[in-house]
Formats: structure tokens, sequence, C-alpha cells
């Protein structure tokens, strides 16, 4: 009796533990999303893209993805998850590990157009502080991005 309890517990476990990676989205993914969110600011100008990456049940929110803008100086022009951070300057920000994220991504923007980031970040599905995989575009002025979460990292 004892093994079939275990048998159970142990499928449930699994099973849950698939739902909750379903529910995850893949770097490809997030990668996707910022390729989506710069077309549409170029088809339909900044203060509309803006707004609608600001809208965190819009088009550039999916699960644990959301997209982000920053301008080059570090002020967040738009953010899928945490609009209240819209208007501030967040260039000396670091994650837990000391890394100044948003300052490594402007550098990285400006050097080289587009890339991935990694540093760490609260998830907004587990609400705890958790790597991140970044991707990034500069768009003139702008810095287009969005990140997958990988908890337990």
């Amino acid at each position: 009796m004892f093994k079939k309890i275990l048998i159970a517990v142990v499928l449930c476990l699994f099973v849950a533990t698939l739902a909750f990676a379903q529910q995850r989205g893949t770097p490809a993914e997030a990668k996707a999303m910022v390729e989506k969110a710069v077309a549409y600011i170029k088809a339909n100008g900044q203060e509309k893209a803006f707004a609608e990456i600001n809208n965190t049940k819009g088009k550039f929110v999916d699960r644990d993805l959301y997209v982000t803008v920053y301008d080059l100086k570090g002020t967040c022009l738009a953010h899928g998850a945490i609009p209240e951070y819209v208007g501030k300057n967040f260039i000396t920000s670091k994650d837990p590990d000391g890394t100044f994220f948003i300052k490594e991504r402007i550098e990285a923007a400006q050097t080289k157009g587009s890339g991935w980031q990694n540093y760490k970040f609260i998830d907004p599905l587990t609400k705890k502080v958790e790597p991140k995989t970044y991707y990034f575009e500069r768009v003139g002025n702008i810095v287009v991005g969005c990140g997958a979460y990988k908890p337990g990292s």
C-alpha cells in the first residue's frame, strides 16, 4: 500500500512539474516577442507601441514573458510586467549578484546592436528572484528586450 501511495505522489509531482514548465516562456519565444515588438514600434510609432507594451494583459505579455524598453541613459520607457517602472532611471540598478544589468545591457546594445544577457530578476510567476536570460535589440535610441526565466538554475 505504501508503495502505491509513494508512486502516486511521485507521479503527481512529475505532472505538476511538467504543467509548471509549460507555463514558462522559452528563450526562443522571448526573442520572437522582441522581434514582434520592434516591428510594432516601427509600424505604429513609439507612443502607441509603448502603451501596448505597458498593458499587462496586452500582446507583449505571455505567461512569464514581457517586453521592456529603456532609453540609452537607463530610463524605463515601457515595462510589460511592472508599469510603475516607467519614467524611472535604473542605470545603477544591480541584481543580487551585483551585476549592473541595465547599464550592461545598454552598453552591449550600443556596441553590438543586439544579443543576450544573463542576470537575476523577480519572476512574475514565482515572485522570487530567478536567473534570467534576456534578448535585446537596439532600435535607434532605445533598447527593446524580453527575457526567459530559468528557475532552479
